[in-house]
């Protein structure tokens, strides 16, 4: 069962790499055309939900980056919860490796980006953009090697990514959250607390858990704390399995799972690369492209990746804390280490919420996160294709 789960997800993920390349392309291509007004307008669209007196008004841009990104992190709640209790990280053994090894891809990076950039205060908001890993882009681009890499270190990647989002997710609730409300917090810990004991007391009906969810959520949202929060926290709570009414064990979290892949990979993080990845190439000059936010988001991605995954890995397996993927050597784990520097959809939420989505740098650390997203797929990929071919 477990060994079905992972393979569709890794066929979904390479499936949804091609889209997002796709839409990614179209967006650049309607922000440097005649079009790029329209393009704007529409991201600018004033959306409102309302219920009675009370109401959320916010342009499309910001409902994509805070309410469907919400439900992105809520299954990859889903996600590290189900491997945490019976997956690739249940035990000491299997979570050492991608543990250690996300750890080291999200300190380099940052050490990278913090020495170009340390002696400006405001670009330096920006020092947790080259951690992430995006993990459609990466799981797309290691499937498309088919055989060629062993599928230990396909699970290894994705364990890898699992982590160094739940790593995004601290980096975001600690370091990316803004003037509190205290109305607003008890609220969402009211709603918090009645899912825990929902989970404690086997209610088994979605709607529920969904219906307190979306309180959490907009208590979360106008609370200063970012409101993905609220999409992890959500998936923490609902159980694992549950008891029917018909007296029938079943599985409340990964049928979620499940349902929720299509839309996320499918039509969510689409969307969200198709209104942030609008890089406006057109007023960028060589100096803005080559300035310390870009230098610092691009090497921190491509060099400061692979060195932190590699050479953290490379530690753990020659002190005996952790064990090499079971048929796989050092040069392949190598090339893995290299799509790690895949941030793309990651790297930009993270962009939008150290700048506030501001145009500060003129598109050049959109521009970077792109480049530098691009040369590790490009890079890994043909380091492990010729690497396979020799071997």
């Amino acid at each position: 069962m477990l060994k079905t789960l992972l393979q569709e997800f890794i066929h979904r993920q390479s499936s949804a790499g091609i889209i997002l390349i796709l839409v990614t392309l179209c967006a650049l291509i309607l922000q440097n055309s005649f079009f790029a007004e329209i393009y704007t307008a529409f991201l600018h669209i004033p959306v409102q939900v309302s219920v009675g007196t009370f109401g959320i008004t916010k342009p499309l841009l910001l409902w994509v980056n805070d309410g469907l990104m919400a439900i992105f992190f809520f299954l990859i709640g889903l996600e590290v919860k189900r491997e945490v209790l019976e997956g690739e990280l249940s035990t000491r053994a299997q979570i050492a490796l991608p543990s250690i090894a996300a750890l080291g891809g999200m300190i380099v990076p940052a050490l990278i980006f913090i020495a170009f950039n340390a002696t400006d205060t405001f670009a330096m908001n920006g020092w947790a953009i080259p951690t992430a890993t995006d993990i459609a882009f990466a799981l797309g681009i290691l499937s498309l090697l088919g055989t060629r890499v062993p599928a230990s270190l396909k699970v290894f990647l994705m364990a890898l990514a699992i982590i160094d989002d739940l790593g995004a997710i601290v980096i975001i609730a600690l370091f990316y959250t803004s003037e509190l409300s205290i109305l607003s917090i008890s609220v969402a810990a009211i709603a918090l607390l009645v899912l825990m004991l929902m989970n404690k007391m086997n209610v088994a009906k979605k709607a529920a858990y969904i219906l307190v969810g979306i309180v959490l959520w907009v208590s979360v949202l106008k609370s200063g704390v970012h409101a993905t929060i609220a999409g992890v926290l959500i998936a923490f709570s609902i159980p694992l399995y549950s008891i029917n009414e018909h007296g029938e064990r079943f599985s409340m979290s990964k049928e979620l799972e499940h349902d929720l892949h299509y839309w996320v990979s499918f039509f969510i993080l689409p969307l969200f690369a198709f209104v942030n990845a609008g890089v406006d190439l057109r007023g960028l000059s060589p100096s803005a492209v080559l300035s310390n936010v870009s230098l610092g988001i691009m090497l921190g991605l491509f060099l400061g990746k692979q060195l932190g995954v590699f050479v953290f890995s490379f530690l753990a397996i020659k002190l005996g804390i952790a064990k090499l993927p079971s048929g796989s050597n050092f040069k392949e784990l190598y090339g893995v280490a290299i799509l790690t520097g895949i941030g793309f959809t990651m790297s930009l939420f993270v962009n939008t919420l150290a700048y506030n989505d501001t145009d500060m740098f003129h598109y050049a650390d959109k521009l970077a996160i792109l480049l530098g997203s691009f040369t590790s797929g490009v890079i890994g990929y043909l380091f492990l294709r010729t690497l396979s071919k020799k071997e």
